[in-house]
């Protein structure tokens, strides 16, 4: 990844009920769209997770957030840059250095790694 190229991670609130087809729906109908014209580098969705990846040279968060906004009135996607080069999307963070990236595990500030024995 060069410097230019900047992550971004988008959470999803849509209607409650059977979403997951309609995430599908939408990302059929729309993404190849709103993906050719700001050149997404790419696309990643887990659930209602998803991490875009893209070059910030060719395109800006507020005009690819505007365009999955206005996909449908019930759908509502934010934005949740980088910082420090790093993203934490799941369960992982992600390090964006210079040869690459570099994966890590992501704990919460408030994690003890303290575990319960079972017997």
């Amino acid at each position: 990844m060069g410097t230019s190229n900047t992550t971004i991670y988008y959470g999803v609130r849509c209607p409650k009920g059977d979403y997951m087809i309609f995430l599908q729906h939408t990302e059929h109908s729309h993404l190849p769209r709103i993906s050719m014209k700001h050149k997404l580098i790419n696309y990643f969705r887990y659930v209602d997770d998803i991490l875009l990846i893209y070059d910030s040279s060719h395109t800006d968060i507020t005009s690819i957030l505007n365009d999955f906004n206005s996909i449908h009135p019930n759908l509502t996607f934010t934005d949740e840059l980088e910082r420090d080069n790093k993203l934490s999307f799941l369960d992982i963070t992600i390090h964006k250095t210079p040869p690459g990236i570099k994966i890590s595990i992501f704990r919460k500030p408030t994690f003890t790694d303290t575990l319960i024995p079972y017997k």
